[in-house]
């Protein structure tokens, strides 16, 4: 990992990222566990299989927390700070798909220290399951002059 602070100079409009992610049963017990969202249609195939969707499905949530690790990690990455996060889910997520996180930066903001991005996950079949838009900023010196 780099331990580098990202700057604006890092930064640019047009600059993507990506984080790729298979879903495991795994993931969604931790999820359960971390989160208490034991709803019938994550946890349940029985009950699952009666809904319009024919079988368990992802948490939202847990399919979108791959954005954070874009922020922290990658664009902007280390030093960056999650301002805000749009979602608009679009196909359901199973156990075993494999998700690709994407950020395009599409505004760069120095003065505002805002940064915003397109954000959209596929599945391995290229369909968005996800899309929103993003905003982060980057750590700034805690020194007097940031006041």
């Amino acid at each position: 990992m780099n331990d580098r602070m990202v700057t604006f100079g890092d930064v640019r409009v047009g600059q993507r990222a990506t984080f790729s992610k298979t879903i495991t049963d795994a993931d969604v017990g931790h999820f359960v566990a971390i989160t208490g969202d034991v709803n019938p249609l994550h946890v349940d195939e029985e009950t699952a299989r009666q809904t319009f969707f024919g079988s368990r499905i992802v948490h939202g949530m847990l399919s979108a927390s791959l954005f954070s690790t874009l922020v922290g990690m990658h664009l902007p990455g280390f030093g960056a700070i999650y301002r805000s996060q749009t979602l608009e889910f679009l196909a359901p997520v199973r156990v075993g798909d494999t998700l690709t996180a994407v950020f395009e930066v599409d505004a760069v903001d120095p003065d505002a220290n805002r940064i915003e991005m397109a954000s959209w996950i596929e599945n391995q079949r290229g369909e968005v399951v996800i899309r929103g838009r993003t905003v982060a900023s980057l750590i700034r010196s805690a020194g007097p002059e940031a006041c």
